[in-house]
């Protein structure tokens, strides 16, 4: 197994079907064999149904439901719990990461020697006032405490060596501090990729501006 990709979501069921279509075509023309972890976090719509018919159909893919909303910390901690691959990537379940992307970072693991490259939307679609501000400023305070030099830690898509996440531990809010975490775990060589951020194609954000202070 080459690559483990973990997908946490709440209430993405208008997107699951593109979304697995699209990791499955990046991957298999990058000649990658795959698993596809979908983690539920307690859904209240039909995102376990998809997820379930999905995985009959297809035997790479796995999911697993929490019986409640724990968050997004929880939800990648199953993930990484769960991840058999060499490498294990995350991506949001919202189509607005490129499935894309992820050969090209574990290429840049592999040729610079990394244990993590995290995402980087430099040019980002979302709300000015709900996302872009707090999102530079929570970046530009983490940079300044952690001493890492990532424009963009909370990005959703990520690309890891099998042994950090099977060392770190990702509770609370801590999703949002993953490099911080996993630098303080021993894994300091940390990179980061320009990434593109797609337009959100269905629904609504589940994350405003108070999450990023609160």
């Amino acid at each position: 197994m080459d690559i483990s990709v973990v997908v946490p979501l709440y209430n993405e069921e208008e997107s699951l079907i593109e979304l697995h279509q699209w990791i499955e075509s990046s991957l298999s023309d990058a000649n990658y064999s795959f698993e596809l972890i979908f983690i539920d976090d307690g859904s209240s719509d039909n995102s376990w149904e998809i997820i379930n018919d999905l995985s009959i159909k297809n035997q790479n893919i796995n999911g697993y439901r929490f019986a409640k909303n724990y968050g997004k910390s929880q939800a990648l901690n199953a993930g990484f719990q769960y991840a058999k691959g060499k490498y294990i990537a995350t991506l949001d379940a919202d189509l607005q990461d490129s499935p894309e992307e992820l050969p090209s970072m574990i290429n840049m693991l592999n040729e610079e020697k990394l244990d993590l490259v995290s995402g980087w939307k430099k040019t980002r679609h979302d709300s000015l006032f709900l996302k872009n501000i707090p999102s530079k400023l929570f970046n530009f305070a983490a940079r300044i405490v952690s001493g890492i030099k990532l424009h963009d830690f909370n990005c959703g898509i990520k690309v890891y060596k099998k042994n950090v996440v099977k060392t770190i531990d990702v509770s609370g809010e801590m999703h949002r501090y993953i490099p911080v975490v996993a630098s303080k775990a021993g894994f300091k060589r940390i990179s980061e990729k320009e990434v593109k951020h797609q337009i959100r194609k269905y629904g609504v954000t589940k994350f405003g501006a108070r999450k990023y202070f609160f």
